[in-house]
């Protein structure tokens, strides 16, 4: 059995920053560094390692935007897997797992994340998971997307 698990990055940063986004996928993520430096600067932001039979595989951020909406968003900021695990279907593996860990802690019926309208395959991910355009830009020109609790 495959075991899972989604550790605070803030707590093993060195390990998290030799995580990597691939070549063509430069400019379309941050950085684990970035991130990591806006997860100091607001409290906001969850930043975490995830861990796939106890081997660090990935890295997300989400966080709660309380004056968002009439109820707050919760944005899953960034998700990415390491530039030497991907193409292995493990994005498909534990996204599912992740949001519905999202759903209940934060007790929310809705996610929301942007996405470069280049970036076709994180697309094409999102929206066989349940994820729709909005009609929403962000402050980057990316655009939103929302997936509604099933």
């Amino acid at each position: 059995m495959t075991k899972i698990e989604f550790i605070n990055a803030k707590d093993f940063r060195e390990e998290a920053l030799k995580l990597h986004i691939s070549e063509n996928q430069k400019g379309t993520i941050e950085t684990v560094e970035e991130c990591l430096n806006e997860a100091d600067e607001l409290e906001l932001w969850r930043p975490i390692l995830i861990s796939i039979d106890n081997v660090y595989v990935g890295f997300a951020m989400f966080g709660l935007w309380i004056y968002e909406g009439d109820h707050g968003r919760l944005w899953l900021d960034r998700f990415f897997i390491d530039e030497h695990h991907q193409s292995k279907g493990l994005a498909k593996l534990v996204l599912p797992i992740l949001l519905e860990k999202l759903y209940k802690d934060y007790a929310v019926d809705e996610i929301f994340l942007s996405v470069y309208e280049t970036n076709e395959l994180a697309i094409h991910l999102y929206e066989k998971l349940g994820f729709k355009f909005n009609g929403e830009l962000d402050i980057n020109n990316e655009r939103v997307m929302v997936k509604s609790r099933s």
